[in-house]
């Protein structure tokens, strides 16, 4: 048994073995509640599935809710393995199944949790998964998209476009700021998705033909190297007086070198406050005396929503409406149609070092988030 399940039961004995022993009455321990953790602890991702359920103790024990009990299951890492797991946490009579990891396996998943009404905290970040009775707990596209093109829009911003790998990430991020746009009432952004091995001069050139206008703010789907030199030939395209805010996305956060281009310096990107994660990390390195990998942070989040989930009357099919959690990857929202509203720090990309945090994560549907 891990470190932490047993710490919990230790917790539960002591405050058992404190009632007086002459009380008349027995003490009634409330009904336990069971959630379903649907983890690889097979195959090629079980030590990332191991990572992830001890996550999942942590924050059942940081919470303190003693009448819960985590259910194990095995998905093999497959949608075939998700969907025999959600048969038989149905059969388990559990009220939340926190999992499965990939948007594959939560699709197989779904159909048998909905059968039996059982609500999903899944960790994929497609939130084209989402729906009744099914939430997404990863970072998604959209969310970054909404984030970085408000702060540009509190700047002025009113034209906008889009320059991305023509990929799965790419058009997500294509269709989340087609919806910020429509939401907001802008003009439609200009789109440009372009190969994996375009010449950027040439992405630049062609971005410009299609915006005669020229643009307040440019998101950049690229990173690394293909970002700065995406950046750098904006200028020389056209795109230079006044030049146009450029933005960015979460995975810029990981690359200290964005600064080295001078036309990114000032770059905004949405992303999770790393001070949270450092808290996290720290937590858990001391519960089990390693790091975790980044996805056991979703894991920690999924768990302790759903620990909140089972405090709810039984029949109702999520968390309270408007309720926001305190996240490793900043504060979360659930809404009852399976929509995650998430709260995202605000980064600049500094010259020549880390990206600088210069706004905090709001609490999700507050002004910015």
């Amino acid at each position: 048994m891990p470190v932490l399940a047993a710490l919990v039961g230790l917790s539960a004995c002591a405050q058992q073995a404190s009632v007086a022993v002459g009380s008349r009455q027995p003490l009634q321990e409330p009904p336990r509640s069971r959630i379903a953790l649907l983890l690889p602890l097979s195959g090629p991702q079980a030590p990332l599935g191991a990572a992830m359920e001890q996550a999942a103790e942590l924050a059942l024990f940081e919470r303190g809710n003693r009448n819960v009990d985590f259910l194990p299951m095995d998905t093999g890492g497959t949608a075939s393995g998700a969907a025999a797991a959600a048969r038989r946490a149905s059969q388990e009579g559990v009220r939340v199944i926190v999992g499965p990891l990939t948007a594959a396996e939560t699709s197989a998943a779904s159909g048998p949790a909905r059968a039996a009404r059982i609500p999903i905290l899944a960790f994929t970040n497609d939130s084209a998964q989402a729906g009744s009775g099914v939430w997404t707990l990863g970072v998604t596209p959209a969310q970054q998209v909404r984030r970085a093109m408000g702060a540009a829009q509190s700047a002025g911003a009113r034209r906008f476009a889009l320059v991305a790998p023509d990929n799965a990430f790419g058009r997500v991020l294509a269709a989340a700021m087609r919806t910020e746009a429509n939401t907001w009432g802008l003009t439609d952004p200009v789109i440009l998705l372009h190969s994996a091995r375009a010449n950027p001069p040439t992405v630049a050139q062609d971005l410009a033909s299609r915006a005669p206008g020229g643009l307040d703010a440019i998101m950049i789907g690229s990173t690394g190297a293909t970002a700065r030199a995406i950046a750098a030939a904006l200028g020389p395209a056209g795109f230079a007086e006044p030049a146009p805010r450029l933005l960015g996305h979460a995975l810029w956060a990981q690359d200290a070198g964005m600064g080295q281009e001078p036309a990114l310096v000032g770059a905004l990107f949405a992303a999770p406050d790393p001070d949270s994660r450092a808290r996290f990390d720290a937590r858990y390195e001391g519960a089990f005396g390693e790091r975790p990998p980044r996805l056991a942070g979703v894991a920690y989040d999924a768990a302790g929503v759903a620990t909140r989930v089972v405090l709810t009357p039984r029949g109702q099919a999520g968390p309270n409406t408007g309720e926001v959690f305190d996240g490793v990857d900043g504060p979360i929202r659930l809404q009852p149609d399976g929509i995650v509203q998430r709260g995202l720090a605000l980064f600049s990309v500094e010259a020549m070092g880390e990206p600088r945090m210069i706004e905090s994560a709001p609490r999700p549907g507050s002004a910015g988030s």
